[in-house]
């Protein structure tokens, strides 16, 4: 990798921005997806707007503002974390540059629903039915 910095002017657009923090945020355990209000999102959709993400220049730094919804039951300051960790790593490499402030606002919880498992099928006198591998005498490492 190159040390020294070619004269010249490197322009990067605020999408291609947006993309690489997206994906870093998304990449991230804990994440379940941006939190967006409908307006957002229907701007988002037809290339307008990046929803749950934006990106301001105070003092020449880049300062990110997320808002994210984390799986439920997670540690939030620990998924805050990883995600700051993971945006300044990302933009760092694509960029070469460092951002200034990174705000994660936790704005949901997402509660996922798992189906219940199915009970293991019976006799008719009640005891289980061994269809699996254990119960067929097959040896199971």
């Amino acid at each position: 990798m190159p040390t020294e910095q070619p004269a010249g002017r490197l322009l990067v657009s605020r999408r291609a921005i947006a993309d690489i923090v997206r994906n870093a945020t998304l990449g991230s355990y804990g994440v379940a997806g941006f939190a967006a209000g409908l307006p957002e999102r229907a701007l988002g959709r037809i290339g307008l707007g990046s929803p749950g993400l934006r990106l301001t220049t105070r003092s020449g730094l880049l300062h990110v503002d997320l808002f994210v919804e984390v799986g439920h039951g997670l540690p939030v300051s620990e998924v805050a974390r990883q995600v700051d960790s993971a945006v300044r790593y990302s933009v760092r490499r694509a960029l070469g540059r460092e951002l200034g402030q990174v705000a994660v606002h936790v704005n949901r919880l997402r509660f996922e629903t798992a189906g219940v498992p199915a009970a293991p099928a019976r006799t008719a006198d009640g005891t289980p039915l061994t269809g699996d591998l254990a119960g067929s005498g097959t040896d199971v490492a």
